[in-house]
């Protein structure tokens, strides 16, 4: 089996992309002298580079990388080599344009930025595995080698094509999931608006159509793009394997549900040797680092609870927002060992030097336009140090307290047209329960809905409208088994298929709720809906309201007025030796809170209201230790307790009782014993 830490790192991951073909070779001295002083261990190069290196079909120049390679290990710094087949050369797609992406509407994009491919080209196919193995015979025992960096960001910035190679691929693919083209017909259900076909040669891939088409078929083609994009990846992957045995191989992922939509992240985590992950902050006015410690947890989870890499994120600004402010002082450090708290191996950034050329040239990078002189190339080698000091923490895993159930396939089947509201959104909810949990102070595993969840005192479904028969047994089996469950509106409508499961609403988990929905009840635009508990508690929903009918259930809050005024809205069942909850309108997070103060009391999760808002704190335990981060996102020096004696290692201070954590800063206890 491939190792699955970058070879021979010894110590946290820290660099950046290095682009050193943007710059003059006399420039190449001065980075690696800088890197250097900032503590660089590892930089990613050649991600771009295929133009360079493959100038004419068949025509390669590898002497500049040659001499990068060479310098980088002359000083000490590993390298994360790229595969450059996310961006082929000019001359590719002049021999073969065809292998640009088609839209849905028909329109052919053209060369000029990046990403625009064609998986299902063969042309493509066969001139990505050349490059590939032509850098794995020549580099793949190079001493610099760390680690291979296959393509870059699959799905970014498009995914699905809809030309006629896809077609023909689209239509093989149908033949293995499904077998038949009655098969095809039954997963769709097309004896509804005369859809049926009799032969899989009649299908197309789900291009425009004059109102809303297919939803089974949209929602396989989904599937089949992400696993055309997959099978790719693995191309590349087998021919790294064969030729640079013992080198571990990686894809950057966009795990963040801000990020990327296409791709089933469950799926590529059993493909790659190491998770590695890129995040940018969405700077919308909510608070990001909320975001990133999402984002950062699902990546641990993909991971399956190992260490993973932070592969890329940004020193300060980026340049493709609407607004792209500055990171404020000391909040690249934060965000920085935000990430490695919940779980990397290190903080890499894109990228070392900033470009002044291009179209990321307002983008921040290690090395400002400004230079050394700058108050980001002064945080960068401060941040340097700190890891430096961190080396420990190296294959440790975060503890986590609670499991959120997410599927990125159950997202594509809601996202699809005509659902009840469009205001309803799985993503908001997903956001908003975690922040929820964010701020009862709880570390948060994801997990897919048919995973193993006995290790959780509480599990959290904040939207799972397509559910398989699997997965309600098996969460029917985690309450009657001890565990407590929150459910929330419009989870488990349809099975895999997006057909509506047979009976009642809410199909599979019609027995662990102790309830059944009679109808949906959407709200209007801005419309809202008062609950109010037998205790005179009230809590405000909006956006969704349901014709709720308990039977084993307890009603905890009803609906006060409304369409659903009287019934049911919040509700608690027994079933075995756990209890299961469920919300049928969307909460605001006073309301959220209350629901999940209530059910973290059900799972025995004691309070932690000691800890102030927005200081996280989270643990990494592993041979080294057990090292607790405490990470300070206010204005406010904050307090935080200790449940022993350590020593806080980006001062070399002795910890006891409670620990000192300044404004805006970020300290890290290794807790002895």
């Amino acid at each position: 089996m491939p190792d699955t830490t970058p070879r021979g790192l010894t110590r946290l991951a820290f660099g950046g992309d290095y682009n050193p073909e943007q710059w003059p070779e006399s420039v190449w001295q001065e980075d690696v002298r800088l890197m250097r002083a900032a503590g660089v261990t590892m930089v990613s190069v050649g991600i771009f580079s295929w133009a360079l290196l493959e100038p004419a079909p068949g025509e390669y120049d590898f002497g500049w990388l040659d001499r990068v390679l060479d310098l980088l290990h002359e000083n000490g710094i590993r390298v994360d080599l790229g595969t450059p087949t996310v961006a082929p050369p000019a001359w590719f797609y002049r021999a073969h344009p065809e292998a640009l992406p088609v839209t849905a509407e028909g329109v052919r994009y053209e060369f000029g930025s990046r990403g625009a491919i064609c998986h299902s080209n063969a042309d493509y196919r066969a001139a990505a595995a050349n490059i590939t193995t032509r850098l794995a015979e020549r580099y793949g025992e190079h001493p610099a080698l760390a680690l291979w960096h296959v393509h870059n960001e699959y799905g970014v910035p498009v995914s699905a094509c809809y030309c006629d190679s896809c077609a023909a691929h689209f239509r093989r693919w149908l033949a293995g999931a499904h077998g038949t083209v009655d098969a095809v017909n039954e997963a769709w259900g097309t004896a509804f608006w005369g859809q049926h076909y009799t032969d899989l040669a009649q299908i197309n891939p789900p291009r425009i159509t004059p109102t809303v088409g297919n939803p089974g078929q949209a929602l396989d083609y989904k599937r089949f793009t992400d696993a055309t994009i997959r099978e790719n990846f693995r191309a590349e992957r087998d021919i790294l394997h064969r030729l640079s045995p013992g080198v571990p191989v990686t894809t950057n992922f966009m795990t963040a549900l801000s990020q990327c939509d296409s791709i089933d992240y469950w799926a590529w985590g059993r493909e790659v040797d190491l998770v590695t992950n890129d995040h940018y902050l969405i700077t919308d006015g909510r608070r990001t680092h909320v975001n990133l410690a999402m984002a950062a947890d699902l990546t641990r989870s993909v991971a399956g609870g190992a260490p993973w890499l932070l592969l890329e994120h940004s020193t300060s600004g980026v340049n493709w927002q609407p607004r792209n402010p500055a990171k404020g002082p000391g909040q690249m450090a934060r965000n920085s060992l935000a990430h490695v708290a919940r779980g990397s191996d290190g903080a890499m950034f894109f990228q070392w030097r900033q470009s002044r050329r291009g179209a990321e040239k307002f983008h921040s990078a290690m090395l400002p336009h400004g230079g050394t002189e700058t108050r980001v190339w002064r945080e960068v080698v401060e941040l340097g140090a700190s890891l430096d000091s961190l080396s420990r923490i190296r294959g440790a895993r975060t503890q986590a307290d609670v499991a959120v159930l997410w599927d990125w396939q159950s997202w594509w089947a809601q996202n699809l047209q005509w659902r009840p509201s469009e205001d309803h959104d799985p993503r908001e909810r997903a956001d908003a329960f975690y922040e929820a949990l964010y701020d009862h102070h709880l570390t948060v595993d994801f997990a897919h809905p048919e995973s193993d969840l006995s290790a959780y005192p509480l599990v959290v479904v904040p939207a799972l409208y397509l559910m398989t028969e699997a997965a309600g047994n098996n969460l029917r089996e985690y309450v009657g088994n001890g565990g407590t469950l929150v459910v929330s509106y419009f989870s488990g409508i349809v099975d895999e298929h997006d057909a509506v499961h047979e009976g009642a609403y809410p199909g599979p988990l019609r027995e662990t709720l102790g309830l059944t929905v009679e109808e949906f009840s959407p709200l209007l635009k801005d419309q809202r809906v008062r609950l109010t508990g037998p205790d005179g508690s009230e809590l405000t929903g909006d956006v969704w309201t349901e014709f709720v009918v308990p039977g084993a259930a307890e009603t905890v809050w009803r609906y006060a007025d409304g369409l659903t005024a009287g019934r049911p809205a919040v509700t608690r069942h027994r079933l075995g030796e756990g209890t299961a909850w469920y919300v049928s309108t969307r909460l605001d997070a006073h309301g959220l809170d209350a629901l999940l103060g209530r059910a973290a009391e059900d799972a025995r999760i004691a309070p932690r209201a000691e800890l102030p808002r927005d200081v996280e704190v989270v643990r990494r335990t592993g041979e080294s230790g057990t090292f607790l981060f405490a990470i300070n996102h206010t204005a406010t020096d904050a307090k935080v307790p200790l449940e022993a004696h350590g020593t806080e290692l980006l001062t070399g201070e002795r910890a006891a009782g409670r620990l000192a954590v300044p404004a805006g800063a970020v300290r890290v206890v290794r807790l002895d014993g």
